[in-house]
């Protein structure tokens, strides 16, 4: 048994044709390098001296109690902290209805904010800062981000603050309402689930 080392999710830990893949790690396909798919520590696990494959295993386990991990395919909420013209930035706060114990960031890119009429959607009248989303992961980013959907009618924004403070009340799937004020901004809402 190696030195055990801290690894970060998209961490290097070797190519798939040295080493195989155990769990807490992933084989991007585009390059056949093996990546972390969680923060932990890192194992090498030699394989059994009659085995054909004698490749050793990496794998990754959690070095916290078990906190929730964004994967491919799973409904995510998140905050979203900035917005650009071709995306925005969100910290992902729970998994499903379990909330995560460190940081993931995701990113909602242009076109992955809705299905229709991707050529023309306006990011800042899709998202503002401070609003929570419930989103999907398509896929693990890069620099550690995860991309992030919002194009099915249940995804988008779940919770909005106006600028006058007041917590914004959905009237249809592209407009917010502020109870306080009456003013009305644009949104890419999530449609309850109700």
């Amino acid at each position: 048994m190696g030195q055990e080392e801290m690894v970060t999710p998209g961490e290097v830990l070797g190519k798939a044709t040295e080493v195989k893949a155990g769990k807490g790690t992933y084989v991007a396909k585009h390059n056949g390098f093996v990546y972390a798919s969680l923060t932990g520590l890192l194992r090498s696990v030699s394989p059994p001296p009659e085995s054909p494959d004698q490749r050793p295993t990496v794998e990754v386990t959690g070095h916290k109690a078990h906190g929730a991990v964004p994967e491919p395919g799973s409904v995510v909420i998140a905050r979203i902290t900035k917005v650009m013209a071709r995306m925005a930035s969100a910290d992902i706060m729970c998994v499903g209805p379990k909330s995560v114990r460190e940081k993931f960031t995701g990113t909602i890119r242009q076109q992955d904010v809705r299905a229709t009429e991707i050529d023309k959607v306006d990011m800042h009248l899709s998202f503002r800062p401070g609003d929570v989303v419930r989103a999907l992961v398509l896929s693990l980013g890069d620099a550690r981000a995860y991309f992030l959907s919002t194009a099915k009618n249940e995804l988008g924004v779940v919770s909005a603050e106006s600028a006058a403070g007041g917590t914004m009340v959905p009237i249809s799937w592209t407009e917010m309402q502020c109870p306080l004020t009456g003013q009305i901004e644009q949104r890419k809402v999530a449609k309850n689930e109700s």
